[in-house]
């Protein structure tokens, strides 16, 4: 697998810091599991954090702050923060170089001979995949950590294309099959694609396959046309 396409630095500069949605950091996740270009960028950061908080003068910090701060963390989270990284880095290195699950599949999902879905995904819940417009069928991927996060999986036939739109914030798109063209370039497996309020589109999927991707979006998605007012209920 050839990646051409990835995160930029500001993305992967919030992923080592923990600031990043729990919603896009699950796409930088499984990015980086195939991407060592990435992984690399990511030490670069995680490094650079802990070099700083190193010399950071000490603060005195209430008696109970420890114990607040494990009540508000809850379950961990999927991005880690600047002190994390190497927990984290295993956890990636290993997923990467290990077989690979053999997860449920969601209801409605067809996947082509070959190939299976992330393993960041095989622990999460999939709602069933939805026929939302022809040759194109979706399902909510659940985030608990993050309630409010919008990450979708998406299954498109061959030469379908998602009806025009732009964005209210950034989506961001990971390649896990196939592949699709918009007035950018070509994008497939492996890569993953950021577009924000400035760019408007209406990615096409090749014509000699399916195409499987997942989608992560902050904000809202603003379509353009008919077809467009039928997918608003879904995304």
């Amino acid at each position: 697998m050839s990646v051409h396409s990835h995160p930029g630095d500001a993305t992967l500069l919030r992923y080592a810091a923990g600031t990043l949605p729990a919603g896009p950091a699950l796409l930088v996740e499984i990015h980086l599991q195939g991407c060592p270009h990435c992984r690399a960028a990511v030490r670069r950061f995680e490094a650079v954090g802990g070099a700083l908080l190193d010399a950071a003068e000490p603060a005195a910090l209430a008696a109970d702050a420890f114990a607040r701060t494990l009540a508000r963390l809850g379950p961990a989270p999927v991005s880690g923060g600047l002190t994390g990284g190497g927990a984290r880095r295993d956890h990636l290195e290993a997923a990467f170089s290990g077989p690979a699950a053999a997860p449920r599949l969601p209801e409605g999902l067809v996947l082509p001979e070959g190939v299976r879905l992330p393993r960041p995904l095989t622990s999460r819940r999939i709602g069933a995949m939805m026929p939302v417009a022809p040759g194109v069928r979706v399902g909510r991927v659940h985030v608990p950590e993050d309630g409010q996060s919008n990450v979708f999986l998406f299954q498109i036939g061959p030469g379908r294309a998602i009806p025009r739109h732009t964005h209210d914030g950034t989506e961001y798109t990971h390649v896990i099959c196939g592949g699709f063209s918009d007035p950018s370039g070509h994008y497939g497996a492996g890569d993953l694609v950021e577009a924000d309020g400035d760019v408007e589109h209406s990615p096409r999927v090749d014509d000699d396959g399916t195409c499987i991707c997942l989608a992560a979006f902050e904000g809202r998605l603003r379509f353009r046309g008919l077809l467009g007012v039928v997918l608003r209920p879904f995304l």
